[in-house]
This record gives C-alpha cells, structure tokens and sequence, in this order.
C-alpha cells in the first residue's frame, strides 16, 4: 500500500512524533509498503507525483528525540509561506494520493481530532479514532467529567481558567496539569503554596485552563486497549521523581515491567476499566490508558491517549510484545483497522 507517516507538527511533542513516526515509517517499510514520512507541517517542497516510487530513506531527513521540548519558534521560522496554513507544502496533496495516512501525531493539532476532521471531509482513510472521540480524549477536563458520568474512577479534581478565581482548592499535595497537553508537559506536583503558583504558572504556559487534581501515591500503570480489547499491562516505575517527560523518552531512567507484577484480581479489574474507558469515550482502532495505583489498592483511571506514543521507549509495542505482536506486526495490525 502506498501510506504516508504523518509526524511532527508544532505541539510540544513534536519531536516525540518525528521518532514515533521514524520507527513506524521503517517498519512499514519492511513489510514492502510504498512508506513516506512527512513532517505535517513543514510539508515537502518541489515535484511530488512520484512521491511513492522514489527510493529515499524519508526517516533521514527529519527530526531525533530531544530531551527537552522542541523550540517551536525555531520551527515556525522555516515556514516560507509565513504559516498561513497548518499544512505544510504538498501535505494535503500526498495525502490524497495514499491508500492511508497512519498518524504519528501527538499533541495539539494532531491528536485533539482536527487533521481527523479535515480527514474525514477530504475523504482520506487514517489511523487511530476519529476526530470525536480525539478530541474528548484531548481534553483532560471533558475526559474527567465522561469518567464520573461512566462511573470510572478516577482522581478528584477541578479545572481553572487563567485569570479565574478558584472557588475551592484541592487539598496537598495535589496535580496540576495542562488541560489539553500531552507527554507530562506542563505537569507538575504541588506540595504547599509556593510549589502550587509555581504548578499553576508553568501549567498556564501551555494552555488556558488546567486541571488540579488529588495526587496519588503508589503504583503507576498503563494499558492499551485495541479494538476494544485490553493488551497485558505495564508498569512504570520512574527511578527519580514522577513519569515526567525526561523519564518518558530518555532512555534508562524508568524501569516498565510487563505483564505488571499485581494479582489476577487487580490485573482483570485494570484491564475491565480501560475497555469502559474505550466506550465512553466512543474510541475506535486503539488506544491507552495510564492508571494509578493507590498504596491501599485502589486503582484510578488518569486519562486516555489516541495516539500513543510508538518510540525505542513506548509502552503500547512493549504490551503487544508479551501478546506476540512485535512492532511491525502492530503496524500492520493499526493499518487494517484503518482499511477494513
């Protein structure tokens, strides 16, 4: 099939994407597809019509992980055409010209169901839910509310908006959180006041309302769910703070245990929740879900990912591993549901 990876962008996880979309693009590539990266927004300059024929390593040329978000501004600079458009040059049109479009986008502009809704009205098949439930999915202030409609449990917590005044206060220590972030972005633990207007401040940085949220102390999960089914379990267990953006995507500093080391029982009641998850929020295709486990045993569902993350440190391939799946049989997997 002719597929374009479609990576990048200009959220914070830009160049999480551009390695995600890397391993997927080489993946492809080994089962024979006619595979090509694109960077959505920076595009591709000059003659596309043969686009697929050309033999081009396209995963060469762009992006690496970084340990630090990327400078967006930087990036918004190469745009020659001013950023009129999100699209960069000849996007849209290679797009067209695919068979299918698997997404490696994380963050806002990718995986909050904008690209999908555009998808959707050009006529373009694409991987991963669609531009709905991404977008439910996205906001961690709409995702909580589907949560306690659903009976899902899931931390107390309230939203803010900047410059709102906080009618109550979520007790110490608590989260604060960027609403619509991704990747641990803008995340923060606030033991006292200082700590909180420092949370506040940082979480404000990249979006207008955040979500404060009780924080839970204990054991740390996720769980892919495809197709409606839950994958085995991981654990993740940083080795120095939280699962923050440095101990996500640099290599070493977190140990993930797969299956997770908990009983049948707890491990059965885990998986249950991310399928009830899956259906509140009206996935489809795949996802995964990141649960917390109190040290008293109970277990609260934090959020959804649409797109998560396919990198050398991902936890979705890890889980499909234990299942036989290895990482191109999952690519593969992940583009059927988007043909079928």
């Amino acid at each position: 099939m002719k597929v374009v990876v479609l990576a990048g962008g200009t959220s914070t996880e830009r160049d999480v994407s551009l390695s995600t979309g890397s391993m997927i693009y080489r993946a492809l590539k080994s089962r024979g597809h006619q595979a090509v990266i694109l960077d959505v927004y920076l595009g591709l300059e000059g003659d596309i019509e043969d686009i697929f024929d050309r033999d081009v390593d396209w995963a060469a040329r762009i992006g690496r992980v970084a340990e630090t978000s990327p400078d967006l501004e930087a990036v918004k600079a190469l745009r020659k055409d001013g950023d009129r458009s999100f699209f960069g040059p000849g996007v849209l049109k290679i797009c067209q010209m695919a068979d299918v479009v698997f997404m490696a986008l994380h963050g806002a502009n990718g995986e909050d169901g904008k690209i999908q809704a555009c998808f959707e009205l050009l006529g373009i098949p694409y991987t991963g839910t669609d531009y709905v439930s991404s977008a439910m999915a996205m906001d961690k202030g709409i995702t909580k509310d589907l949560f306690q409609t659903y009976g899902i449990p899931t931390p107390v917590g309230i939203r803010l908006r900047k410059g709102e005044k906080e009618e109550r206060k979520v007790p110490y220590p608590c989260m604060v959180k960027a609403c619509r972030g991704g990747s641990s972005v803008g995340v923060s633990i606030a033991r006292n006041e200082e700590e909180y207007a420092a949370a506040k401040e940082e979480a404000f940085r990249y979006d207008d309302e955040v979500i404060i949220e009780q924080y839970i102390k204990g054991r740390e999960f996720s769980v892919g769910v495809m197709e409606g089914k839950a994958l085995p379990i991981i654990e993740i267990a940083p080795k120095v703070g939280f699962y923050n953006y440095k101990n996500k995507y640099q290599a070493g500093s977190t140990v993930e245990t797969c299956p997770a080391q908990i009983s049948e029982e707890k491990t059965r009641q885990i998986q249950e929740i991310a399928e009830r998850v899956f259906q509140a929020l009206r996935m489809k295709s795949y996802a995964r879900m990141d649960f917390m486990m109190s040290e008293e045993g109970e277990v609260y569902c934090l959020e959804a990912n649409t797109l998560p993350g396919m990198t050398p440190t991902s936890l979705l391939p890890q889980e499909a591993a234990v299942v036989g799946m290895d990482f191109a049989d999952l690519c593969e997997k992940i583009l059927s549901y988007a043909v079928k």
